[in-house]
């Protein structure tokens, strides 16, 4: 596969389990582009941004950088990464038709204090009908079970929404309630990855990961949500759960 071209993908497997592993989506000059305007918008942007959209491990310690919220919002090459390219074109082949770009995330888990990830729907936060979406995570770095790779659980997206309730995690709000059961220790799968490697799944597809344990390796990502237009967004539910979410954050002190 040359640069710019389409990998092939499985649409196929990508129905059938809920998620789908793309090797090296990007490699070569393009994934060095994005690792600099990364770096850039981590310098450059992020002092400036509004505490909702970037969290800390730590608020006191800035290389503690957990996760940055609607990076193509406040920033126009990643506008165009976003809303034009590859990634949406992807999207549209896994939802078979238009897709609208809903969010573009930084994600990371810094050595010896990145935290648990809980396992949890997408389509929980997203508040869809019918709920036809895709979250993209692109691993920016070497990413396995010691850092904490993505883990999923196959098929899942097939078996409905599972009960979420409120988390302490800043950034993953909500998790299942009863999870693990005995299913789903034997059914979950780790998928390690390196740079440029792409994996995508179903917004109903149950994930999670565990916390960094390496002493000196990080484990970022880029998260990109794209929304089937078949899909209709509550609005107003959506906008109350995030106020209401970002005055607790706010009153304790976490944002």
């Amino acid at each position: 596969m040359t640069a710019g071209q389409q990998p092939e993908i499985s649409l196929c497997q990508f129905q059938s389990e809920g998620f789908v592993a793309v090797p090296q989506f990007l490699r070569g000059e393009e994934l060095a582009e994005l690792q600099r305007h990364v770096n850039r918008f981590i310098t450059q942007i992020v002092p400036d941004l509004p505490s909702e959209d970037v969290f800390y491990e730590d608020r006191t310690n800035r290389d503690s950088l957990k996760q940055i919220q609607r990076m193509g919002h406040h920033d126009p090459w990643f506008h165009r990464l976003f809303t034009s390219g590859r990634f949406r074109m992807l999207a549209e082949t896994l939802l078979q038709g238009p897709v609208t770009p809903r969010n573009l995330q930084y994600f990371n888990k810094p050595a010896r204090m990145g935290q648990p990830t809980p396992a949890h729907q997408d389509g929980f936060y997203f508040m869809l009908d019918p709920c036809d979406a895709v979250t993209m995570w692109f691993a920016l770095d070497r990413v396995d079970e010691e850092n904490g790779c993505v883990r999923y659980i196959p098929g899942s997206h097939r078996r409905g929404m599972r009960p979420h309730a409120r988390t302490n995690t800043l950034g993953f709000s909500q998790g299942i309630v009863d999870y693990p059961t005995e299913e789903d220790r034997v059914r979950e799968f780790p998928v390690p990855a390196s740079p440029g490697d792409l994996l995508v799944h179903d917004a109903m597809t149950i994930h999670r990961a565990d916390g960094n344990r390496s002493h000196d390796r990080s484990r970022r990502a880029l998260g990109f949500v794209y929304y089937s237009q078949r899909a209709r967004e509550d609005l107003a539910a959506h906008q109350e759960y995030q106020q209401r979410l970002k005055a607790e954050l706010k009153s304790a002190g976490r944002i």
